[in-house]
């Protein structure tokens, strides 16, 4: 194929991924604004646009994003650093790294006490056996303005109000629980707020100036634009700092598409964990359970599992998924990556289907 046969296949690839996107949000209600970037090097797509209404406003590419869970992988790409820096391992007890008092009770199942016996490694594949205490909190901090509670004060509500759903390292069960130990973890490690840790460890050394952690740290530089609207429960949380409190490392980072985009070529290019590092965390996995059959999971990263026709291994990425319909990964074999969010928890499954139908598997036909 000439080049110029090529640019005009990659224009109309890129058209094709835009018209379907906006027609996606356009025609669904639920969805009140969305956004979506694609870059992707062996296809020739630089593709960063929003579509719908946000704060009273045209939705903007520029503005800042809330991609819920996302941020577990920045959570999950710090303890590989410190993991790299041999500050802990990921078969390390958390006993090691965790005061006395969180750890009594912690994980209690059938009679037995296996607090003692949950691994580092557990918490990043969640398979701690515990339980998730974010969506229950987060009803109640919608249901009643006056409740707020801390991440440590979480972690000892759900001693007492919820039962694990196994032994460690039984089963795949998918929970903020594990990723706020994660965050206290680091905090001991580095005596530092995880916030700070973030930006320290991350925003700042890759210059991701408009990125922060939300209620909880201020960009470099000052947004022109305010931050997209997020909708979980048909409320809109960006700016619910009760809320802030119990997202913590289970997913707070809110940035721009395109700074995303900095932070995932970094991750890809070794530029934050080691190569075998970043091998591990994609390639040590679980399956996931349902509603998620299909997909393996490895440290806070989500791999569909490639099936002849209808999913064949052309299509194989990886990357991490958000409840509100959020999405940020990497198809190695076109040099992709996708990142974008619907901004609605009604939209959690659709956009991994969109995702993978309507962006990554055109781009892997074309190649």
């Amino acid at each position: 194929m000439d080049k110029s046969s090529r640019k005009a296949l990659e224009t109309s690839l890129q058209k094709k991924i835009e018209s379907s996107f906006m027609k996606t949000v356009q025609r669904d209600k639920k969805v009140k604004n969305a956004y979506l970037l694609v870059n992707s090097k062996k296809g020739g797509i630089d593709l960063n646009i929003a579509e719908g209404q946000t704060k009273d406003i045209q939705a903007n590419p520029k503005q800042a994003v809330h991609l819920a869970s996302v941020g577990k992988l920045f959570t999950a790409t710090i303890i590989g650093m410190l993991h790299d820096k041999g500050k802990l391992d990921f078969n390390d007890n958390i006993a090691r790294f965790l005061d006395a008092d969180l750890m009594n009770g912690l994980h209690i199942y059938q009679g037995k006490d296996y607090s003692a016996e949950i691994t580092i490694r557990q918490l990043l594949m969640q398979t701690s056996g515990l339980n998730d205490v974010f969506f229950p909190l987060l009803k109640k901090i919608i249901t009643d303005p006056s409740f707020k509670i801390s991440v440590r004060e979480a972690v000892q509500w759900g001693k007492v109000h919820l039962t694990p759903v196994g032994k460690p390292g039984d089963k795949h069960f998918y929970t903020d629980t594990n990723y706020y130990l994660l965050g206290l973890i680091i905090e001991n490690i580095t005596q530092k707020p995880f916030h700070k840790v973030v930006h320290e460890m991350i925003f700042e050394p890759l210059g991701m100036v408009n990125a922060y952690i939300s209620c909880k740290s201020q960009p470099k530089v000052k947004a022109t634009y305010p931050p997209a609207s997020l909708y979980i429960l048909n409320v809109d949380c960006i700016d619910n700092k009760r809320m802030a409190e119990i997202d913590y490392a289970g997913g707070s980072v809110v940035a721009p598409l395109d700074e995303y985009l900095i932070f995932m070529k970094a991750l890809v290019n070794h530029q934050l964990v080691k190569a075998e590092t970043l091998i591990k965390m994609v390639n040590d996995d679980v399956a996931m359970g349902f509603p998620t059959i299909g997909f393996a999971y490895g440290y806070s990263i989500w791999k569909p599992k490639t099936i002849p026709l209808l999913l064949p291994k052309e299509l194989f990425c990886w990357g991490c998924v958000g409840v509100s319909g959020a999405f940020m990964f990497y198809h190695p074999q076109s040099e992709s990556y996708v990142i974008g969010s619907f901004n609605d928890d009604s939209y959690a499954a659709k956009a991994l289907r969109f995702m993978l139908a309507k962006v990554i598997k055109p781009i892997a036909q074309a190649q």
